[in-house]
């Protein structure tokens, strides 16, 4: 499989490129109400996240500001993972799987790598 190491550095942009473009979908629904049943108050923790995810996602994205905006992300879902999901519970409740916070856990770790990595190929960064 060595063959495919030629295309590390775009699917790495293309990585980079979905999740951020996936994460600010989320921020899409909270602070503009699309494609949701509800709307956080205005304002609320929730409503901040949905700032994060809408703005970092884009930069993100784009590659702007990549690893500001990438460690940000990264951090705003270790503490959804923390404070929502995990809940700090023993037992069962531990595990992603059971917990549902299976998506936040993998961002934060997504976006950490991103963070460390930098904006590449296809970024605004100019591959830094």
């Amino acid at each position: 499989m060595k063959w495919l190491e030629k295309y590390t550095n775009y699917a790495y942009a293309l990585l980079r490129i979905m999740a951020g473009l996936m994460f600010s979908f989320h921020g899409v629904q909270k602070i503009l109400g699309l494609l949701t049943e509800s709307q956080p108050p205005v304002g609320s923790q929730i409503w901040l996240g949905g700032l994060i995810e809408l703005f970092g996602g884009l930069a993100v994205a784009l590659g702007f500001q990549t690893r500001m905006a990438a460690f940000l992300c990264s951090g705003m879902m270790a503490v959804a993972y923390l404070q929502f999901h995990w809940k700090f519970q023993l037992g069962p409740n531990f595990f992603p799987t059971l917990n549902k916070g299976e998506l936040a856990a993998l961002y934060c770790f997504v976006f950490l790598f991103i963070a460390c990595r930098g904006g590449g190929k296809w970024s605004l960064d100019k591959g830094k």
